[in-house]
């Protein structure tokens, strides 16, 4: 009932008047990220929501940050307002819409995407003029087995270029979330990432675990391996990909610890995942199974 009286608390708090009114299109994708404030990154998420739109013309995209910081950052230097969740769904229930399908980002069913789920939650509670007639979520990219197996088969196409030389690794680096069963997704995904491409790939995350010792450790292991490309595992190449991946002026960064433990052949991928077109069609195949 708490959250119940909070939702609805929000919902009178956030309220957007707006002219425009759904008509014909009554159903709405919103696409959730947690969002970036580097411009050349944010490519990546535009990306995921064009190929939204590109595939449901029958619907209509927005998207929402969950991140605060992010999006008050965006405003100020900017002048771009773009809503939380919260305000997003407030604002597309006074359009009209009926139908509303929540699509995250995320990578795995962490705690951010824990907090979309108790807004979703609150919403499909609401009966009346402040609710929907139905509203899902949609899952992220890494919520299983099978997710981790269609993600190797991405990664070795992806880096397929590079794999190609039998002295290189690619070394991926997640956000990662601790003290949550969600991070074992990344055990999951280097399993999986080991029976397509044994010793090819080490994947590590800069919050939790495995952490770069771990990554180092398994690097030892292969005295094969003479040449590491570093790259994001995440949807945008943004903060964590350019500062603590490969910032040469940080000496924590994941570039110079590798540097140090004897690794100077290392080269770089900063491109966000959801530049790449298989994730396009991965994300757009979870709206689908949604919409099923």
């Amino acid at each position: 009932m708490h959250k119940i009286i909070t939702a609805i608390i929000l919902l009178v708090s956030v309220f957007i008047p707006h002219m425009s009114y759904a008509d014909e299109d009554r159903s709405a994708i919103l696409v959730v990220s947690f969002g970036t404030s580097v411009p050349e990154a944010r490519r990546a998420i535009d990306a995921l929501v064009n190929a939204a739109r590109e595939s449901f013309p029958e619907s209509a995209v927005r998207l929402a940050f969950t991140s605060n910081i992010i999006r008050r950052k965006i405003a100020r230097e900017t002048g771009e307002i773009i809503p939380n969740p919260v305000q997003a769904l407030a604002q597309l229930n006074d359009e009209g819409f009926e139908e509303v399908y929540v699509m995250p980002t995320h990578m795995i069913p962490g705690e951010e995407y824990d907090e979309i789920a108790e807004v979703v939650g609150a919403f499909s509670v609401l009966d009346g003029k402040y609710g929907f007639d139905d509203i899902s979520l949609g899952a992220p990219f890494l919520y299983g087995v099978q997710d981790c197996e269609r993600m190797a088969d991405i990664l070795t196409e992806r880096f397929s270029t590079h794999l190609a030389d039998k002295e290189t690794a690619i070394i991926l680096m997640g956000h990662g979330t601790p003290e949550h069963f969600a991070n074992a997704m990344y055990s999951q995904l280097q399993l999986a990432l080991d029976t397509k491409a044994y010793g090819r790939f080490f994947l590590g995350t800069v919050e939790a675990a495995p952490k770069i010792e771990d990554v180092i450790a398994r690097l030892k292991r292969h005295p094969e391996v003479k040449k590491l490309v570093l790259s994001p595992f995440m949807i945008v190449a943004g903060d964590h990909a350019h500062n603590d991946l490969a910032g040469e002026d940080d000496e924590d960064s994941w570039l110079n610890v590798l540097k140090a433990n004897g690794y100077d052949n290392i080269s770089t991928y900063l491109v966000g995942l959801g530049e790449d077109k298989n994730i396009a069609k991965d994300f757009v195949k979870k709206i689908e199974d949604l919409m099923e």
